[in-house]
């Protein structure tokens, strides 16, 4: 039985140039029946597939727009899939962002202008998504606050929570965390009154534990990654599976707990997603064990993309140094009345500028009781003030005879 030119392309697609070609003639056919209509279909499903893995992003524009001559023929909820489809594998091509924000206008005027309301508000949370990875958190509110005005008149509690998702997300972008915090409260209190996906309800939790985690509860922000792991994680190559994961390393870091790192990796929905990511978290953790400044360093500088490329981990990182170099500068002046700060920088390691900066920073937060003599280039440190208590015991006193003195006036009152 002879093959059908279909059945020849699927054969090709993947060792041939010939394949496009084929697809391209069955595209350009006219669609006399049901069974034609399929064929396209599937040619044009396979077509953008082929322009995916080759990384073409204009041709799968092109695939794209191609596919709005199916669009009458078929049911809208099934031309929105296909749409919705055709867009998700833009993913794989990072460079495509100008190529994706046209073609998403352009095909958001086209829904709108043929009153495809549900397409064109599901193409808008993609752009208003595609602006937050871009970091065009502007034009990203736009578009939400715009979604939001219709979607409140609709009453479509899906499509609203994660609008508003997506909007604590800039928010929290913009480090506008009260608006954040709204937000997302908004999302939750949607989801709850309908039945919530579990991928939905995992970036729910995501969300939560990057909220809590500015709070510096890391304790609660553990528990919320761990449920947004567990919902993600059961799920084969995920995505957000591995933020997740990191991020809880992330909160044992902070809680000065790292030896719980190991244990985290050693369950064996953790193990999957063992690379250079997690050995990244563990580096920093053991240098964090072992209150080892060169070490933490070297751990940044051998993982630096995996550590500075999530801005999450990076703030926090940041701050964990922060305390870490204090933690090593009060261990170096303890034993010292009078000391030089080249002395102190040498044997922690840093540049004499920064470490003078810090230590004035101690002094000012009172983490210790000193002065800097820059003239000299000494750090004098002093001893703890024994605190006073006859200050303290006349305040009492005084407090306590005004007491007496009220009463006493209120008695007098009644007399009269």
């Amino acid at each position: 039985m002879a093959q059908t030119p279909l059945q020849q392309a699927t054969e090709l697609t993947k060792s041939d140039r010939k394949a496009e070609g084929i697809l391209k003639e069955i595209l350009a056919l006219k669609n006399e029946n049901d069974e034609a209509t399929r064929d396209q279909e599937a040619a044009l499903m396979q077509l953008a597939q082929l322009y995916r893995d080759e990384g073409n992003a204009e041709g799968l524009a092109d695939v794209v727009r191609l596919s709005r001559q199916f669009m009458s023929s078929t049911a809208k909820a099934k031309s929105a899939k296909l749409v919705r489809t055709l867009i998700d594998y833009f993913g794989p091509l990072p460079s495509s962002t100008a190529i994706q924000t046209s073609l998403l206008n352009e095909l958001i005027a086209w829904a709108r202008g043929e009153s495809r309301i549900f397409l064109a508000q599901s193409l808008e949370i993609r752009l208003a998504t595609l602006f937050l990875e871009t970091r065009q958190y502007r034009d990203g509110l736009a578009i939400v606050d715009r979604l939001l005005g219709e979607l409140r008149r609709l009453d479509d509690k899906m499509i609203l929570t994660e609008v508003h998702l997506l909007e604590s997300k800039l928010h929290h972008a913009t480090q506008n965390l009260p608006k954040a915090k709204a937000a997302l409260t908004s999302s939750r209190t949607a989801a709850n009154s309908i039945y919530c996906p579990p991928h939905l309800q995992a970036q729910l939790d995501m969300q939560s534990g990057l909220l809590l985690a500015e709070d510096k509860d890391y304790k609660t922000a553990y528990s919320y990654f761990f449920e947004a792991f567990e919902g993600m994680g059961g799920v084969e190559d995920a995505p957000g599976a591995l933020a997740a994961l990191k991020y809880m390393l992330l909160c044992k870091i902070m809680l000065n707990a790292p030896e719980d790192v190991n244990t985290i990796m050693n369950v064996k929905l953790a193990s999957k997603h063992a690379g250079r990511q997690v050995d990244a978290m563990k580096a920093i953790a053991a240098a964090h064990q072992a209150r080892n400044l060169a070490a933490f360093e070297q751990a940044l500088k051998d993982y630096q993309s995996e550590l500075q490329s999530d801005p999450t981990i990076r703030t926090h990182l940041s701050s964990l140094y922060d305390t870490l170099l204090e933690q090593n500068l009060l261990k170096i002046i303890e034993p010292f009345s009078r000391v030089e700060i080249s002395h102190v920088a040498e044997l922690v390691g840093q540049p004499v500028s920064q470490v003078e900066l810090k230590l004035s920073q101690m002094i000012l937060d009172k983490v210790f009781n000193g002065i800097l003599d820059q003239g000299a280039g000494c750090l004098v440190v002093y001893d703890e003030p024994e605190e006073d208590e006859t200050y303290s015991s006349t305040l009492d006193t005084l407090k306590h005879i005004g007491h007496v003195v009220e009463s006493l006036y209120g008695k007098a009152t009644k007399l009269a």
